[in-house]
């Protein structure tokens, strides 16, 4: 069956290389037969602030308004405002969502935080329930393909950026695979606007052939919702006691005051 792909872009330009690669991505992957659709944030004019207005209709508690319970409510009953309405359909269809998106402040840029904020409304997107590895987006995949301003050496851990897997565990476990994706290994384009020509066509290279394989990728590893008590969700003690003479912690976050395993938000299998 033809995967469907979702590519949420977040740039001004047509002209830039975030443009090149979301480009790239369409043609590969529409030439192994899948369907393609781009979400062109900018173009879009997509609306970044979560206010009241993305609900149609009077609000359930307007002198203390407050996002998470009133988004649930609206989604529950069909009130969502169109545009958000629209991605979650789109979302919901997907198999596979890439954002592209320039590296803003070790984050995201604020229109696509803004698509984050809307359109993973509580309910559509994750539950008390259902998050984590039991997450209501588990059959599907998701991955975060960006540029950086800075060299990948200062994104090391002893570069002056640090550890660019400690800056991506916000982004892909708190967001990504608290929704339930599966997390694959992020597509890092480092400086390409500082590189020489050949460097940039090699990068965008790089992507293309990784593209071919994408679909068939292993996903990053995070530990299982199981493996945490149903009250405090604190790892059980058999799962601590099972890693206590381990040299690494069990993630980025997880780390059971031991060192960060290496390569883990970049890598699959580590």
């Amino acid at each position: 069956m033809a995967k469907k792909v979702l590519i949420v872009y977040a740039h001004q330009s047509s002209g830039s290389f975030n443009a090149a690669a979301k480009n790239a991505a369409v043609e590969v992957l529409t030439a192994q037969g899948c369907t393609v659709d781009v979400s062109d944030l900018y173009a879009m004019s997509f609306k970044a602030t979560a206010t009241a207005e993305d609900i149609k209709g009077e609000v359930k508690n307007a002198e203390n308004f407050c996002y998470l319970e009133e988004s649930k409510l609206a989604w529950e009953q069909g009130k969502l405002s169109d545009d958000i309405m629209k991605e979650q359909s789109k979302l919901t269809e997907a198999d596979l969502i890439i954002f592209q998106f320039p590296m803003y402040w070790f984050s995201v840029p604020a229109i696509l935080k803004g698509w984050i904020d809307r359109v993973l409304t509580n309910g559509f997107a994750f539950s008390q329930e259902k998050r984590y590895s039991q997450g209501i987006f588990k059959d599907k995949k998701a991955m975060l393909s960006f540029t950086t301003g800075s060299l990948e050496s200062m994104f090391s851990p002893t570069g002056i950026n640090g550890d660019m897997n400690v800056t991506l565990w916000p982004l892909q476990n708190g967001i990504l695979h608290y929704c339930g994706f599966q997390v694959l290994a992020p597509q890092i384009f480092w400086a390409p606007s500082s590189a020489v020509a050949e460097d940039r066509k090699s990068m965008l290279e790089s992507w293309r052939t990784r593209l071919q394989g994408l679909l068939e990728e292993k996903p990053l590893s995070f530990i299982s919702l199981d493996c945490f008590d149903e009250k405090a969700f604190q790892l059980k003690p058999e799962v601590h006691e099972k890693h206590a003479s381990k040299e690494f912690g069990l993630t980025v976050g997880i780390h059971l005051n031991k060192p960060l395993p290496p390569h883990s938000q970049m890598k699959a299998g580590c």
